[in-house]
């Protein structure tokens, strides 16, 4: 076991780094835990930006910005939740983003970042940085992590599971205390090893899990590791039923999908059929493309089961008569030259993918969960600022501000608290005679579950569905548990074990919610 810190992060996302930011600036000790190198995460993956303050003659106001969150959210969000986001969020964004770490927002002629519109947004007030924010902002927050003297930063750790008590405690009589975080079991591929690291608080910000799904924007390295970590310590889980789904990544068959920003279709981009007809008409006439994510997913699913066409396209003409798309654009742009496409005088065909994760460990206004000792922030918390679907651009904002809050709640319960007792928690124990990963075997695991979830469990659903899946991986999951056991460790057996567990999560809850509710659509 290691020497006891005082807040153990695992995750170095925008909640991650933003929590030991936080707690590093009160005087705590921060060990944060990366999973790839620092600043490999799904934060740096977004493109369209983050909810800053809109200019006053915008029009922008909190109660205007929580009307947009509850309306998006589809009747489930929790209201003090949104209140919280939108009277704190935005302050935040631009004092700690923009004044403290310089992230390159694009400015205006005033000298202050010039906010784009979004999807259901009813104000121009999105931050961004062309269409590369998240990798803008991950690129500050690492840089700072790094410089700061009270952080110390673990990089290419996987999450093996949570430090708990009583279930890891060698004393038999500790059964009847209540469960408490001690901090995590990492494990190093580099070296094979397993190592405890112990700490008085414990904060998840390990992500989402997009990957579980075949078409996703989300990077290979979104498992759900955090969420079935927490899940396996008895913490309370809520809302797995509500993955989003994003209308647009580029659509290249036999390729990873790309994510394609909102902000373009913020701008005024269309979405038409292979006529050049643009069909959101007749799903949503009001809003029409700028209408909610799964709104708008479900008009493409649509579309293209009635045409039996591959995918829809998205016709930048409209943008393209007013802005320079190469200066605008220039993620978008390089991804679909990199295809062979040109947008100036190309449609660019896209399908939906899955894309983020409304459920999680449940918390509440500052991060804490239903576990002592633990906290989360991020795609792996649930605050329930989303509800059933989340309004665009919140996601980034949401973990920067749960970081902050749940650091705070975390460094303020560490006053007169004894560290865990090192002597009375088991070692690690690898097995006696572990069999070598097959990575093929790993391989066609995941390619069931990714193919499983996306066929019975994604954009619409139904209950013979979801009870074939429930019941195919039902049988996978005992199968990869009992490698888990035999086999030795890797950390892609690791996110095998983590991705069949949010799988199993996912199909339950989708199961027992017979009511069609934002981005959970039962055609039943």
């Amino acid at each position: 076991m290691s020497h006891t810190v005082d807040l153990l992060v695992l995750g170095a996302g925008i909640a991650g780094c933003s929590a030991a930011l936080r707690a590093a600036d009160l005087g705590a000790s921060v060990v944060l835990v990366a999973k790839d190198e620092l600043g490999g995460t799904n934060t740096s993956w977004a493109q369209g930006g983050i909810i800053g303050l809109a200019p006053p003659e915008a029009g922008d106001s909190p109660a205007l910005l929580a009307a947009d969150i509850e309306g998006a959210g589809a009747g489930l969000c929790r209201r003090e939740a949104v209140q919280v986001l939108a009277e704190e969020g935005p302050k935040l964004c631009r004092s700690f983003l923009w004044e403290r770490l310089g992230v390159p927002f694009d400015l205006g002629e005033n000298g202050t970042p010039d906010p784009t519109a979004e999807a259901a947004h009813s104000a121009r007030r999105i931050y961004h940085a062309k269409d590369a924010t998240g990798l803008a902002i991950q690129t500050a927050l690492s840089a700072a992590v790094r410089q700061h003297p009270n952080i110390q930063v673990r990089e290419r750790l996987c999450l093996v599971d949570l430090i708990t008590s009583p279930h890891h405690c060698l004393s038999p009589v500790r059964v009847y205390d209540p469960i408490r975080v001690h901090g995590a079991f990492l494990f190093d591929p580099a070296t094979g090893e397993v190592e405890g690291a112990l700490a008085r608080r414990t904060l998840l910000a390990t992500g989402g899990l997009g990957y579980l799904y075949l078409h996703t924007t989300n990077p290979p390295s979104a498992t759900g590791d955090g969420l079935a970590a927490a899940y396996r310590a008895s913490a309370r889980i809520v809302n797995c039923e509500y993955v989003q789904f994003h209308p647009t990544a580029l659509y290249s068959p036999g390729k990873p999908r790309t994510l394609l920003t909102e902000a373009l279709r913020g701008e005024g981009a269309w979405l038409v059929n292979r006529k050049g007809e643009r069909f959101m008409a007749k799903y949503e006439p009001e809003h029409m493309e700028l209408a909610p994510r799964d709104v708008v997913s479900r008009a493409i699913f649509q579309e293209m089961a009635a045409s039996g066409e591959a995918n829809v396209y998205l016709d930048l003409a409209p943008l393209a008569a007013r802005l320079d798309l190469d200066a605008h654009f220039p993620t978008v742009m390089a991804a679909c030259q990199a295809e062979g496409l040109d947008p100036h005088r190309q449609r660019i065909p896209v399908v939906p993918a899955a894309h983020y994760f409304c459920g999680g460990v449940l918390v509440d206004l500052e991060g804490r969960t239903s576990l002592s000792g633990l906290f989360a922030a991020g795609e792996v918390a649930c605050t329930g600022l989303h509800g059933a679907n989340r309004l665009a651009s919140t996601s980034l904002l949401e973990g920067l501000l749960w970081g902050f809050r749940g650091a705070e709640a975390a460094v303020r319960d560490l006053g007169g608290e004894d560290h865990p007792d090192p002597g009375d928690l088991a070692q690690w124990r690898m097995p006696k005679a572990p069999e070598p990963t097959d990575p093929l075997l790993i391989e066609q695991d995941w390619g069931l579950i990714r193919s499983t979830l996306w066929n019975y469990a994604g954009i619409v659903r139904t209950g013979d569905r979801l009870t074939r899946a429930k019941a195919d991986l039902h049988y996978l999951a005992h199968r990869i548990e009992r490698f888990y056991h035999e086999a030795s460790l890797s950390r892609e057996l690791l996110e095998l074990r983590s991705g069949i567990l949010c799988a199993r999560l996912i199909l339950n809850a989708a199961l027992q919610n017979p009511e069609s509710r934002g981005c959970h659509y039962r055609v039943d």
